[in-house]
């Protein structure tokens, strides 16, 4: 199986961004083209009682993820021609929705690895990725 076509979950939790970290260095390795997609909850990002209207909710969320997008494409020093997806909705459907449509080779992303409750209550994005993913997907631990 070839990787021409990686597709890196961008979030600004540090093991996320770690994981692009890694995504990148691979992807310059095999010689492979990469999209960065951020998918953004903004009921979950600025909670449902805050008094702000949704639709004001949804658009600080979505310049929220265009500053992180920008931030690693400036961190990186990654060309324009990079795709990046910026999607609101659950993250894990619109990962494998876009892994789909895109079409990715593999996914990278990351996670925190929690066992336990603490997953049970927090869930797991990168669980639900594995599961339903279209292509293979590379799971990037924590650093330890």
């Amino acid at each position: 199986m070839h990787f021409r076509r990686i597709l890196v979950a961008a979030d600004k939790d540090p093991v996320a961004v770690h994981a692009v970290d890694q995504a990148l260095d691979l992807a310059e390795a095999l010689g492979a083209e990469v999209a960065l997609i951020h998918v953004f909850e903004p009921l979950v990002s600025y909670g449902t009682d805050s008094g702000i209207p949704p639709d004001e909710l949804r658009e600080l969320a979505r310049q929220e993820g265009l500053r992180l997008l920008v931030g690693i494409r400036e961190r990186r020093s990654l060309p324009p021609a990079i795709q990046e997806f910026l999607l609101g909705g659950n993250p894990a459907v619109e990962i494998t929705k876009a892994a789909r449509e895109w079409p990715a080779d593999m996914i990278v992303i990351g996670s925190h690895g929690r066992k336990g409750m603490s997953r049970v209550v927090l869930g797991s994005v990168a669980e639900a990725v594995v599961r339903t993913a279209p292509c293979p997907v590379l799971v990037v631990r924590a650093m330890e």
